[in-house]
């Protein structure tokens, strides 16, 4: 000691010497250890414990096999269908304007000023109604000229008669020659054709007079009035047009190939007006229209209570058959494959996994959006409906508002491999 401490004296006369000889000491003071752990590590590691490595369920504690997370999707309870059994109708698609049954256009059959008009757009009339009158006195009068001379006719006729009759009596008697037989004949034949000449004016008169006085002709409702009180009206002009709404009829063209699923007496499903109704087929066209291949089918429509406007829109189906029992899903529950014709749906397996269904399709009701599957489900099965985002094969779901399947059962209790280390107790 003695020694070094002598060798250290004269660096001690020189402060700049003694710093360089502290970093020597201390270079020398911290060599490597031997282990290719640089000093600092070495001597963490003597003072503390390494950190333990993360164990093998910790790291990717989700990851299925081969370390991928497994696809899972929350539907809503909507989203999910039990598949079950009921009725669907199989039919063909048509539409177009349900018309009134009758309609009929009042036309003035003369000529003449309008004293009296009885009936506006709207209104309700019967059959015979006055809904206008003409002036009339030229053909009352003639009317009853005309009365006057069929009875003059009339006295005409039996006196020639009773004159024709006692001319043959003195004629046989000899008592009158044949010549004034034959007058007294031919006077009862021309009284006869008279009193037919007078009949017949008299029912000209009284038509002419009758003209006079528009009627409706069927019992329905106002839809057009073209005439006012007082107008001069020309024959044949339109006056007022009735029409009869108590049944609407549809005239639809239906393809020539669905001709034959028709029949008279066949139920119609309509809509029209926010409304649904039933109607039945009532006539089809015994020809196809060449022009655009296809049939006219007529189907009426009861509307006594008039709720339902002439020329209103509808749609509808005429039902050829009706299949009970059928299983039936929602039509937006298919889905069709790239490159694959036959449909498929995604149906819950036990562990609420999506598989693809293939299925067989049989009647699609488009109005009511279901569809009958032949083939590929059973009643009980659960599938998804609508457009729920991107589905695939395997996937795990997850209903909302619905409990939690077995699948997520599983994962809670298989677990992930970590546990969260609960927080130490407040000192």
């Amino acid at each position: 000691m003695l020694k070094q401490f002598v060798s250290i004296t004269p660096f001690l006369r020189f402060p700049a010497l003694v710093g360089a000889a502290t970093i020597i000491i201390a270079s020398g003071c911290s060599k490597d250890p031997g282990d290719g752990t640089p000093a600092s590590a070495a001597a963490a590691t003597t003072k503390g414990k390494r950190p333990d490595p993360a164990p093998a369920g910790e790291k990717g504690a989700a990851e299925g096999p081969g370390g991928r997370r497994p696809a899972s999707i929350i539907l809503a309870a909507s989203d999910v269908k039990t598949v079950e059994r009921g009725s669907i109708e199989a039919g063909v698609a048509v539409s177009g304007d349900l018309k009134a049954i009758e309609e009929a256009v009042v036309r003035a059959r003369l000529e003449g000023d309008l004293v009296g008009v009885f009936a506006r757009e709207g209104d309700h009339v019967k059959e015979g109604q006055l809904l206008a009158h003409f002036e009339d006195s030229e053909q009352e009068s003639n009317r009853t000229s005309a009365i006057a001379d069929r009875e003059a006719a009339q006295s005409d006729l039996e006196t020639a008669k009773w004159n024709a009759d006692q001319s043959e009596q003195l004629f046989k008697a000899g008592a009158i020659a044949e010549r004034d037989l034959r007058t007294a004949q031919q006077t009862y034949a021309a009284s006869r054709a008279k009193l037919a000449a007078a009949e017949a004016r008299v029912r000209a008169t009284t038509s002419l007079l009758t003209d006079t006085r528009a009627l409706a002709p069927t019992t329905g409702v106002v839809a057009k009035r073209n005439v006012e009180n007082g107008e001069h009206v020309a024959r044949g002009a339109d006056m007022f047009t009735v029409v009869r709404s108590d049944v609407l009829e549809l005239a639809a063209s239906v393809p020539a190939r669905q001709a034959s699923e028709i029949r008279v007496g066949q139920k119609v499903h309509f809509a029209a007006g926010g409304r649904d109704l039933d109607g039945r087929v009532a006539r089809i066209s015994p020809t196809i229209d060449p022009t655009n291949r296809s049939i006219t089918v007529y189907v009426q429509v009861p509307n006594v209570a008039g709720e339902l406007k002439g020329n209103s829109f509808a749609t509808g189906r005429i039902v050829s058959r009706t299949v009970d029992g059928a299983i039936i899903i929602p039509a937006q529950a298919l889905r069709q494959a790239q490159g694959s014709d036959k449909p498929f749906v995604y149906r819950l397996d036990a562990t609420d996994a999506l598989e693809r269904a293939p299925v067989s399709v049989g009647i699609v009701d488009e109005s009511q959006g279901i569809a009958e599957i032949t083939d590929g489900l059973n009643p009980g099965d659960r599938i998804v409906v609508g457009n729920v985002g991107t589905l695939g094969a395997g996937m795990k779901v997850t209903i909302a508002g619905g409990g939690e399947g077995p699948s997520q059962t599983g994962n809670r209790e298989q677990g992930t491999g970590s546990k969260k280390t609960p927080p130490p107790p407040n000192p």
